[in-house]
């Protein structure tokens, strides 16, 4: 009956290790007791890299105190507020944030997007909308016309040849 006790505890994060395959981390727990090297188990396809005093859930396999992985590191100093029913997000420390609402909405906030992709991204929409201004490095085509090679009648300038 001993080895189950203080199985699940509950701890504050000290410390992240994120360059190894498995990120370990370093956490205070209970009376005091500091784990060195801990496995943190993250969901797959998600990781973050948590400050610490972020709070955390450690087990002890087997009830083994030699042996301990933590399952989940959250921080409620960060954490969105507010979801409704069903919504998921993604946020981080300095309030950026990918918000996938209800009625198929999604809302981002960050300072700047950046869309890296090896391939084309196409978007699926009747109207895009922005508040800003939008650059291209390369060409332009609306409605297969191309903002580099269209020529306005009376132009002096000569179309640029089709690749």
């Amino acid at each position: 009956m001993t080895a189950h006790r203080n199985f699940i505890v509950r701890g504050v994060l000290a410390l992240v290790n994120a360059a190894s395959k498995m990120q370990s981390v370093q956490m205070r727990l209970t009376a005091g007791e500091l784990k060195d090297n801990v496995e943190h188990f993250e969901p797959y396809g998600i990781t973050s890299n948590p400050h610490p005093g972020a709070e955390g859930v450690t087990l002890f396999v087997n009830g083994d105190r030699s042996h301990a992985i933590t399952v989940c590191v959250a921080d409620r100093r960060y954490r969105l507020q507010g979801l409704e029913g069903g919504e998921v997000a993604i946020y981080t420390d300095e309030k950026d944030f990918i918000h996938l609402k209800r009625n198929r909405t999604i809302a981002i906030e960050t300072l700047q997007l950046e869309v890296k992709a090896g391939v084309a991204v196409d978007f699926d929409t009747p109207v895009i909308r922005t508040t800003g201004r939008i650059e291209a490095a390369g060409d332009v085509v609306a409605a297969g016309v191309s903002t580099s090679r269209h020529v306005h009648e009376g132009s002096d300038k000569k179309p640029v040849p089709e690749d």
